[in-house]
């Protein structure tokens, strides 16, 4: 099961997928099909806006595999918040290599992220 907000970001995504296969109109099956085939190569990352050198950059905070993504999907807002305070947040959606989509969020309270160890990207 996926959230709506996030279904919304994917399906643009399995479309094309499909369509570079061949499949110009995909039923609504098809789609759910190829959501099940890919979805669990998918990765969520997570940073947040950090002030840098006079401009601002975004500082990794985690990177979710797809079947550790359940409490995040079901309140972003509260995952942020209870983990990390607030502050202005990116979630990069990733199938394998390719970026699929991103969201915005902004949990209101202390910038607890701030004492977080940052994630490195390869």
């Amino acid at each position: 099961m996926i959230a709506a907000w996030c279904w919304e970001l994917v399906e643009p995504y399995l479309r094309r997928n499909l369509l570079n296969h061949g499949v110009e109109r995909p039923t609504r099956r098809q789609v759910l099909e190829e959501f099940t085939r890919v979805w669990p190569e998918f990765t969520a990352t997570v940073g947040v806006q950090e002030p840098f050198a006079g401009t601002i950059r975004f500082k990794w905070l985690a990177r979710l595999p797809s079947a550790e993504m359940g409490s995040f999907l079901e309140d972003p807002m509260g995952y942020l918040s209870d983990r990390y305070g607030g502050g202005k947040f990116k979630m990069n959606l990733h199938h394998g290599l390719h970026f699929v989509n991103t969201k915005n969020f902004k949990p209101e309270g202390e910038p607890r992220w701030r004492d977080a160890p940052e994630l490195v990207l390869d």
